[in-house]
């Protein structure tokens, strides 16, 4: 054990971040659980320790590169999955308070036992879809950041998760590789959602060959009310 704890704080130390004693063992517990429920139900392809601490460990925190997240005071990680990136954020940053929202609700409770079992506080799991509580005026345009790694056309994520985000917040969108064509298509709907394109990074995945990118939006004025449009509509539909 003591190795793979090693392994984590080392791979982490790649994007200039120091992993406490405390956090590493985190890390090694979510990654315990993920493997051992992954058995009984879909949560990821990756599964080999050394994978997950880099292809899901490190790209969740690799999002330090784009943004400064020491002044982030809530987060909110849209169509979160097993987790990522919201909960190596929470463990790394945990300052923040942390919404992880999934559609599944059996993902919802796996992510609820992996905060019982890490310890971890000031974070809630919610079940629903992006276009029903991005309308609830406790979530609607409350959060400084948004993050998704979710697997959408940025056109779509766009709609998903700039209502959540404050006036002066930030949508962070993970994507892989070469997005050029992706943020072009999708320029008119952040406007329209009130946000400004900020910047995008694209870059290799520390210790990989892996092409990975972020894409930066900032919040400058209120979402219209139409938006997000009803769910389904979203994706069959994305604005253009």
């Amino acid at each position: 054990m003591e190795k793979k704890l090693a392994y984590i704080q080392q791979k982490i130390a790649d994007l200039d971040l120091k992993v406490t004693d405390e956090q590493a063992i985190q890390f090694y517990q979510y990654y315990k659980i993920l493997v051992e429920k992954n058995k009984v139900m879909n949560l990821t392809g990756i599964t080999e320790f050394e994978e997950v601490v880099q292809k899901h460990f490190v790209d969740s925190l690799a999002l330090v590169w784009i943004k400064e997240l020491s002044d982030v005071d809530n987060l909110i990680d849209v169509g979160t999955g097993a987790g990522f990136p919201g909960i190596p954020l929470k463990i790394m940053f945990p300052h923040m308070k942390v919404t992880l929202l999934d559609s599944l609700n059996k993902r919802v409770l796996f992510l609820r036992e992996v905060m019982e079992v890490c310890g971890l506080s000031e974070i809630v799991a919610i079940h629903g879809r992006a276009e029903d509580v991005a309308r609830d005026e406790g979530y609607r345009e409350k959060y400084d950041l948004c993050v998704s790694r979710a697997v959408a056309n940025l056109a779509v994520l766009s709609e998903y998760c700039l209502p959540f985000v404050k006036v002066g917040g930030v949508f962070v969108a993970y994507k892989a590789g070469e997005i050029r064509g992706e943020v072009e298509g999708a320029e008119k709907a952040i406007k329209v959602l009130g946000g400004r394109m900020e910047e995008e990074k694209v870059f290799v995945l520390p210790g990989t060959d892996i092409g990975r990118a972020f894409v930066e939006v900032e919040k400058v004025r209120e979402c219209g009310k139409k938006y997000p449009r009803k769910a389904g509509v979203v994706s069959r539909t994305p604005l253009k």
